[in-house]
């Protein structure tokens, strides 16, 4: 590494590897990387996401002839996917048609019209929702979410950033870290972010939030957290984005597709909203003894704001 700058994101906790997607996941895959692949790329994510049975059957040059590409694409984008190569890639093919053939339910559109009912809005919301968190719990790689939690656990101080709808999760994950006994705080304000990431050492952890992976006010004090010697963590869309530079570990959130009524950071903020949950959980396991008195102190220290008031005469 050079320069304090990953020359390369490979995952994990900085052993480069990580193991290729289940069947399952292989659809929640091309939906979430598909927007930062290549305009040729797409063309072979989305044929072996909408075929993956004809697709199985194929040679890596028949499936190049089939999207118009060519092999190397098609072995870069395998490879991009998670796979070591296409033959691994035909494989989880096989194994996605195979499940698709025992009877699942078809795929419901999720886009909302302006004048759709409000009974269809609460069902296409819903399945949207839905196969949000489906994508996501199947691509979040448990090696990476791991290491964050063995690392927040043992941390000296914890700083959150992020801004719009990520500074709400943000906001959520330091209520939830400060309720078990944990110093956590969440900077929405990018000034006040970076002077505290220059206090940042060895010891401590930083986390950014960002859905594009591409947010400046978020990767600033992650980078400067990072050069100081802090833990660092990604929770974004974009695990190939300018964020993961600076990340130690990345956890790669999923969304609903984008429509005019319901922009990217609306829809995001479902999965990240999972994502800080499994950390927050993960933490609370693995500083239980803790953890456990620090919660119960904090509901009881609520407790007479949520009794019922009675009525004076």
């Amino acid at each position: 590494m050079t320069s304090n700058v990953k020359e390369s994101f490979t995952g994990a906790s900085g052993t480069g590897t990580t193991a290729p997607p289940a069947p399952a996941a292989l659809a929640a895959k091309v939906r979430t990387l598909a927007p930062s692949m290549t305009r040729s790329m797409q063309r072979v994510a989305e044929a072996v996401a909408a075929d993956p049975a004809g697709c199985a059957a194929l040679t890596v040059t028949g499936l190049a002839d089939l999207t118009g590409t060519s092999e190397a694409t098609v072995v870069r984008t395998a490879r991009l996917l998670g796979y070591p190569g296409y033959r691994d890639l035909r494989l989880a093919l096989a194994g996605l048609a195979a499940q698709q053939q025992s009877g699942r339910a078809p795929a419901v559109t999720a886009d909302i019209a302006v004048d759709d009912p409000l009974a269809d809005v609460v069902a296409k919301l819903a399945y949207d929702e839905q196969q949000t968190l489906a994508d996501t719990a199947a691509n979040l790689d448990t090696i990476q979410l791991g290491a964050a939690v063995a690392a927040l656990s043992a941390a000296r101080r914890i700083d959150i950033y992020g801004v719009g709808a990520s500074g709400l999760v943000a906001q959520d994950l330091e209520q939830k870290l400060l309720r078990i006994g944990l110093i956590a705080h969440a900077h929405s304000d990018p000034h006040l972010a970076v002077t505290n990431a220059v206090q940042l050492r060895t010891g401590d952890v930083a986390i950014a939030i960002t859905h594009s992976g591409s947010t400046g006010d978020s990767i600033e004090p992650l980078r400067v957290a990072f050069d100081h010697g802090a833990t660092t963590v990604a929770v974004t869309g974009r695990p190939d984005g300018p964020v993961s530079q600076y990340a130690d570990h990345v956890l790669t959130t999923s969304t609903a597709r984008e429509s005019e009524l319901r922009p990217a950071a609306m829809s995001s903020r479902t999965s990240q909203l999972l994502v800080i949950d499994c950390l927050f959980i993960g933490v609370a396991q693995r500083t239980y003894e803790s953890a456990a008195p620090a919660l119960a102190a904090s509901y009881e220290a609520l407790a007479h704001r949520h009794s019922p008031r009675t009525r004076t005469r």
